[in-house]
């Protein structure tokens, strides 16, 4: 116990203290701190960039959750079924991109739909199609990010899915199928109630992954175009180690950090009580 204690003070702890503190002074990591109190906080407020990258973060969170949760039921519903061949194989190859790295995945996407060399770009030219700027188009660059997003988190989300439908009794749809319930029947009255713990679980799972989205918009978009994939720990990145005002940086850390904070206690608070 005492190690891991250590670990949290060292890693978590110590960290979140340090942030909070210098959230209140001016420093740029080269002239002494000087303690500004709440004038952080309160320009925040009136920082419109800080407030579109709020706007785009939640643009990203509803855009990539409700595909990300939809299609990860769907595809563990299916690999659900005695009768569906090869799960084993499926259920890993849908996982796979969970354990890969999100920064190894950006460059690939990157590459992909590269609008001089990239394969899908050149595939659309073979079709007599122009190239498309799909990461250099404002209205293209979120959309493909939150394709991105949906991609990755599919294979975590699945497999809690099939934890909550292997864990409902199976006499609920033999009783449903002896008094005629249709298969959609079944799910709306079955497996749809006994989920809602599971679906609040990755719902905010997905929440708060989607606040802390950063690399995939470092690699390849830079918070372009026109800062339209501008996300909040990007700029948090940009006010920190680009324009060097750290204390300024630490009150938006704290800012994301209540948010989040906020996220995990509702699950806690309510992840008990939503049960049937």
């Amino acid at each position: 116990m005492a190690p891991a204690i250590l670990i949290v003070l060292i890693f978590v702890a110590v960290p979140a203290v340090t942030g909070l503190g210098l959230s209140f002074f001016k420093y740029d990591g080269i002239n002494p701190p000087n303690f500004t109190g709440l004038k952080n906080y309160a320009y925040l407020l009136n920082d419109e960039l800080f407030l579109k990258s709020i706007l785009v973060t939640v643009y990203y969170v509803v855009g990539s959750l409700i595909p990300a949760v939809a299609i990860s039921l769907a595809i563990a519903i299916v690999l659900n079924k005695k009768w569906f061949p090869f799960k084993n194989i499926i259920r890993a190859t849908y996982f796979l991109p969970t354990i890969v790295s999100m920064v190894a995945v950006a460059f690939v996407w990157k590459w992909l739909f590269n609008p001089q060399f990239g394969p899908v770009n050149e595939w659309l030219s073979s079709l007599g199609f122009p190239n498309q700027q799909f990461f250099g188009d404002p209205l293209l660059a979120m959309p493909m990010l939150i394709i991105i997003g949906v991609w990755k988190a599919i294979g975590f989300n699945m497999v809690i899915y099939l934890a909550g439908l292997q864990g409902i009794d199976k006499s609920y749809y033999e009783a449903a199928e002896i008094d005629g319930a249709s298969s959609l029947q079944q799910f709306w009255f079955i497996t749809w109630p006994l989920l809602i713990p599971t679906t609040f679980f990755v719902v905010t799972m997905g929440v708060i992954g989607g606040f802390q989205i950063f690399d995939q918009i470092f690699i390849i978009t830079g918070g372009g175009p026109a800062q339209s994939t501008y996300a909040i720990v990007f700029y948090i990145y940009q006010k920190a180690f680009e324009e060097l005002t750290f204390g300024y940086s630490s009150s938006l850390s704290m800012i994301l950090f209540i948010i989040i904070l906020v996220i995990t206690l509702i699950q806690y608070k309510y992840m008990g009580k939503v049960q049937y």
